[in-house]
């Protein structure tokens, strides 16, 4: 099951499901796609799911959480996380699990991340099971004006960049991971989705090109499928 939250006419919503198809290797019936902007599922459903998704948002923030979706939608990830289902986040996906376990998550555009940007294992990312296997370096596409400022009690901080302290979780003794990053996205699909959201993401006065550093980022494009592959396997417990 993959969750977004995207207004019917954010042109990313069919986007962003291509995305996690190609990241994948998945074919497209093998998603059961769930927009929570038209409803949140039960946790009954989830549970069926062999794994869960969390992917963006076009026009919603959770430093803002104003849209009569985030209620039920914090409850129902409390209630994944309890049972500890499978599950991986990405992006708005990472910054809904930190808020809604407890931690802390505020507006910060002068140092949001749109592009290429160099991201460093912490400590615990270099033994984690799923992030271990990146090089203590790496590039990952971003696109985000918020950003944790308080991780939640039992998460680990499993990577960091210069900009934002932390850029991945993992729920302490469950299956759960996320990333303030996209491994769902490449450098090409990166900028398409900052040139559909041009007007939000370029700084005032700049140019199209300006303020969007590009760059290729192989290392995380190999998450998820390692992240699947696990949940197939037994191994990711």
């Amino acid at each position: 099951m993959v969750l977004q939250a995207r207004r019917a006419d954010d042109p990313m919503l069919e986007h962003e499901r291509d995305c996690f198809v190609a990241a994948t290797g998945l074919d497209r019936d093998s998603f059961d796609w769930r927009n929570v902007v038209d409803g949140v599922p039960a946790l009954s459903e989830v549970a069926a799911a062999d794994a869960l998704l969390i992917g963006g948002s076009g026009h919603y923030s959770v430093a803002r959480p104003d849209a009569p979706f985030f209620d039920p939608l914090a409850e129902l990830l409390r209630g994944v996380c309890a049972s500890r289902h499978p599950t991986f986040g990405s992006c708005f996906g990472y910054q809904l699990l930190v808020a809604a376990l407890g931690g802390a998550v505020a507006p910060d555009p002068a140092g949001g991340e749109v592009g290429s940007f160099q991201v460093n294992l912490t400590d615990d990312g270099r033994t984690d099971p799923i992030l271990g296997a990146l090089p203590p370096v790496f590039t990952a596409q971003m696109g985000h004006l918020d950003r944790a400022v308080e991780l939640p009690a039992g998460v680990a901080n499993l990577a960091a960049s210069e900009r934002c302290p932390y850029q991945a979780l993992r729920i302490d003794g469950a299956p759960i991971w996320a990333t303030q990053f996209h491994p769902e996205l490449d450098q090409e699909a990166n900028l398409h989705r900052y040139l559909a959201y041009i007007e939000r993401y370029r700084p005032e006065g700049a140019g199209v090109d300006d303020g969007f550093p590009s760059g290729p980022s192989p290392e995380t494009s190999t998450l998820l499928p390692r992240f699947l592959d696990g949940v197939a396997t037994g191994a990711v417990r």
